[in-house]
């Protein structure tokens, strides 16, 4: 073989191989940009089914409120109170409803409950009363079982004595002097109420029936005069509208009586004047006539 076909030969086989080594890194890039690629589609896959099974949790765990039905929903109720029959002691007062009331009203009652004020209520009257016995009675509500009852006589600058009698009614015989006493009303040995009561002495009873006092004469009779004059008012408001035409008459022909009067004095003032206002005869009229006749 010539030197010429042997350089040609190795020529050529640094060629194909050339051309093998640049076929065989083309081939390893594009595998490992294919990998590269799997890859990522692969970390995409799992961030979309992370996302996906976050969002399905949270869906899970969010569920949208309730549309409460208008009709089945609870009305707020406002409840006020009336005022408590009683200033002092045990009372009753109303429980009122302003809002929510059945049938539209504004306002209706609910119930009555129990009401209470200050404990001490001074002295008070008795129920019932005769020459002979006096009829005492403790504040109370019902049922009277409820409560119990503490009776005291009281001594002045002494201990108060404890009666027997623990019901709500106490009856008392007049004394040869006056007497007094105190009831306490306990709840649970607490006390609500108390009361006093005095008791006259017959006699003194008779006193205070047979003495009025000058302030209730005068009262009395400032109203029973006020009562004519209203009575009497109305009567003869009553009257006027009644026979309003005669009325009317009746003033319009006292309301003409001086027109009528003012217009005579009127002309007669005119009259008056008018014969005043005349010319008086002349002075040299009888000088004249005295010398004619002559």
């Amino acid at each position: 073989m010539s030197p010429r076909g042997t350089g040609c030969s190795a020529g050529l086989l640094m060629t194909v191989g050339w051309l093998l080594l640049a076929g065989l890194q083309s081939a390893r890039g594009t595998n490992v940009t294919a990998a590269v690629q799997d890859a990522g589609l692969a970390h995409e896959g799992e961030g979309e089914e992370e996302t996906e099974n976050n969002d399905s949790e949270t869906a899970e765990n969010y569920a949208p409120p309730e549309i409460e039905d208008v009709s089945n929903r609870n009305v707020v109720k406002e409840v006020e109170f009336g005022r408590c029959t009683v200033t002092c002691g045990i009372g009753v007062r109303e429980v009122i409803l302003t809002n929510g009331c059945p049938g539209g009203e504004s306002k209706c009652v609910v119930r009555v409950e129990e009401c209470r004020g200050p404990v001490d209520c001074g002295w008070g009257k008795p129920i019932s009363e005769s020459l002979e016995s006096v009829r005492l009675a403790c504040i109370h509500t019902s049922p009277l079982n409820r409560f119990k009852y503490m009776w005291k006589l009281l001594r002045q600058d002494q201990q108060s004595i404890i009666l027997v009698n623990d019901s709500a009614i106490l009856e008392v015989p007049r004394e040869s002097h006056p007497l007094a006493f105190e009831c306490d009303t306990l709840d649970n040995n607490e006390i609500v109420a108390t009361i006093k009561f005095t008791v006259y002495t017959s006699s003194e009873l008779q006193m205070r029936r047979s003495s009025l006092p000058a302030t209730d004469a005068a009262l009395i009779f400032v109203l029973t005069i006020g009562v004519i004059i209203c009575v009497f008012i109305i009567f003869l408001l009553i009257f006027i509208i009644i026979n309003w035409a005669a009325v009317k008459a009746f003033w319009g022909a006292k309301a003409s009586t001086p027109e009528v009067q003012s217009e005579q004095s009127s002309v007669r003032y005119k009259d008056s004047t008018s014969l005043d206002q005349l010319p008086t005869e002349m002075p040299g009229e009888d000088d004249a006539l005295s010398e004619w006749n002559e």
